[in-house]
């Protein structure tokens, strides 16, 4: 049974599964688009979003709540590039936005493997 599991393994342990994401998401962010597996999407999908609604709600608050806001995302990053851009360019972009920051377009399967490909950009208003 898989009663209260979060997340998906994408075979692999888990200090290298939490590695993938940390880099998958600071590439969207730095980007704004990647080219990757669907279960790979699927899997940051959620953590980008949760992070682009921190750093919104950080900017709306107050200075001191702003850098705890900025803190829990370098926690979550560890770049501090990429934690400047979300709380600069990204965050701003999307003030009046409820949720649905990012999109999937799928591109079909893979040459070498069929692995369903997709690409994950953040929404332009």
């Amino acid at each position: 049974m898989r009663h209260r599991v979060a997340g998906v393994k994408l075979g692999r342990s888990k200090d290298e599964r939490a590695a993938l994401r940390r880099i998958l998401v600071k590439q969207l962010f730095e980007h704004e688009r990647i080219r990757t597996t669907r279960a790979k999407a699927e899997a940051i999908r959620g953590q980008a979003e949760r992070l682009i609604t921190i750093a919104k709600r950080g900017n709306a608050a107050g200075e001191a709540r702003m850098v705890h806001a900025r803190r829990l995302a370098a926690a979550r990053l560890s770049d501090a590039a990429a934690v400047k851009k979300l709380f600069d360019d990204i965050a701003p972009r999307y003030e009046n936005r409820q949720g649905g920051y990012t999109r999937m377009i799928k591109l079909g399967p893979r040459m070498g493997d069929s692995a369903e490909m997709v690409i994950l950009e953040l929404v332009e208003d």
